[in-house]
């Protein structure tokens, strides 16, 4: 059952705030019961759970949360988890709130020291559904813009099917191997839960797109790989793994590469256009992967527009190239969930008991067990006889 935040009643917040304007670097400083001050447009749902798993007391938006452009569940989640938002009226009311600056929130209005400095509205589920509903009805038109912008860029970014890429020299070794590649979508715990008997048998080569390298740390494994511009991965998991390959414009620029060098790591460098799950499925191709098995990849129209992307040029042509050897596990573990039912139990005890007879029919000494409560038996019903 859904726990949502209560915004009807009197409502008083004072507490530390976090500020960002990326909310995905803010979670990595955020504390529960912290205030989470933030700059995002259409709060998507990877966002929203990653605020969701720091529980700050209240989300600040400087943006709008829904701006109608398409369905994001983003504010839904947040308000499911019982957090609330407060949408500023006035932009300007974020420039005054400072990190770990203490804030006091009374209902819908802002104070530093006891001083009013702005004000916004609370997001209630009426007002986030009634938002959701006239951003569907957008949905069409932003389908079109969609299809236009990946048709455009396809043709831009043909090179990734005609080969014409320089692809890195890397030290793992691919060849004939199985493959995972972990992105930091929708369900991507979930999914590698299910196929955690999968990874420990098989033992394929593990790559990580950026944040994705930690969820293969979270869950015990060390990546090989770590491919990405390097934005959202730790600084543990880029110590750990065995390879980093940064990704690069296609004019050789790399953002990224300046933490590495910072961190005095080696590093390789991938220039190509698309996404950095592009190339990581590219790398595995063309470094000749027996199957590539890819969890929690970006696939259709919202995932991409919540990645603040137009398009997926690349990506569609990458999947046209690779297709023949990829396996998507993305939504896995709703298809295939395990249960525990009565059948199996009765199998396992039957199986079990099965031995046990036997062992009790061979020996000496069951045996004779055995005679003794047949004769003991007999007694009883003879004597059974004499009476009557």
């Amino acid at each position: 059952m859904c726990k949502y935040a209560e915004v009807n009643n009197f409502m008083l917040i004072e507490a530390k705030v976090k500020k960002d304007s990326k909310t995905k670097n803010l979670v990595k400083r955020l504390k529960p019961g912290e205030i989470a001050a933030i700059k995002h447009r259409d709060i998507d749902e990877m966002a929203a759970l990653s605020l969701v798993e720091r529980r700050p007391k209240l989300v600040i938006n400087a943006e709008k949360s829904i701006s109608g452009k398409y369905p994001n569940r983003g504010p839904l989640i947040l308000l499911e988890a019982g957090i609330n938002i407060i949408e500023l009226n006035d932009r300007a009311c974020y420039e005054h709130i400072k990190e770990n600056m203490k804030i006091k929130v009374k209902n819908n209005k802002i104070y530093i020291n006891n001083s009013y400095i702005g004000s916004g509205e609370i997001l209630t589920k009426e007002i986030i559904e009634r938002k959701t509903e006239e951003s569907k009805r957008n949905i069409e038109i932003e389908l079109d813009n969609f299809i236009e912008n990946t048709l455009e860029y396809a043709k831009k970014e043909k090179n990734l099917i005609l080969g014409n890429l320089e692809i890195p020299i890397i030290d793992t070794e691919i060849r004939n191997k199985h493959v995972l590649v972990v992105v930091r979508g929708k369900d991507y715990k979930k999914d590698l839960i299910t196929i955690k008997s999968y990874i420990e048998e098989v033992k394929p080569v593990l790559i990580g797109v950026d944040g994705g390298a930690d969820a293969l740390l979270d869950f015990g494994y060390e990546p090989d790989i770590v491919i990405g511009d390097m934005d959202s991965v730790s600084d543990k998991c880029l110590k750990l793994c065995k390879e980093i390959i940064v990704h690069a414009y296609c004019n050789g620029d790399a953002p990224g590469i300046n933490r590495i060098k910072q961190m005095g790591l080696d590093y390789k460098i991938f220039p190509s256009p698309g996404t950095s799950e592009d190339i990581a499925m590219l790398l595995a191709y063309e470094k000749g992967a027996d199957f590539i098995v890819a969890v929690g990849t970006h696939t259709n129209m919202i995932d991409f527009l919540e990645k603040g992307r137009k398009g997926m040029a690349s990506t569609f042509l990458v999947r046209l190239k690779v297709g023949s050897k990829l396996i998507d596990a993305k939504g896995v573990n709703k298809l295939y969930r395990e249960r525990l039912k009565p059948i199996y139990i009765f199998n396992v005890l039957f199986s079990s008991l099965i031995p046990i007879i036997i062992i009790c029919l061979l020996s000496p000494l069951s045996q004779q067990l055995l005679k003794l409560l047949q004769i003991r038996l007999k007694l009883i019903l003879e004597l059974k006889g004499i009476l009557w």
